[in-house]
């Protein structure tokens, strides 16, 4: 039963950084598409002051907490923290050249901290 709920973690784990590379490099905004009918407006999950990059916040701790759960059992490329790192700078630059996307500073250090935190808090609770 173990063994078939961290496969089933792995599943996920990967068809949520499809799910990642699909939102980011989609020339518009597909959540914004399926819930307002407008490529062009960016859905914000949590009132905040910073506003969509909390966003960015929520998937990036996401990913990470998945990665690492599931890097006990699949120890490779895409469970390590600074590939994740890696991803999370690099799809952000890529807005730079996207059409209908546009770079943003604080989307940026959202994916950045959405990693470091759950990293963080997995060695205090170590």
């Amino acid at each position: 039963m173990k063994n078939i709920i961290f496969k089933l973690l792995e599943y996920i784990y990967y068809f949520s950084l499809v799910i990642l590379f699909v939102l980011y490099l989609f020339p518009g905004s597909l959540i914004g598409y399926f819930l307002y009918g407008n490529l062009g407006q960016q859905p914000n999950l949590i009132p905040n002051p910073i506003g969509t990059s909390i966003n960015h916040f929520i998937y990036f701790s996401y990913i990470t907490i998945l990665a690492t759960a599931i890097k006990t059992r699949v120890n490779n490329i895409f469970t390590d923290y600074k590939i994740i790192l890696f991803v999370a700078f690099i799809l952000e630059i890529l807005h730079f050249i996207v059409p209908n996307r546009a770079f943003e500073y604080y989307d940026l250090l959202a994916n950045m901290f959405g990693v470091i935190i759950v990293l963080l808090l997995k060695k205090i609770i170590k």
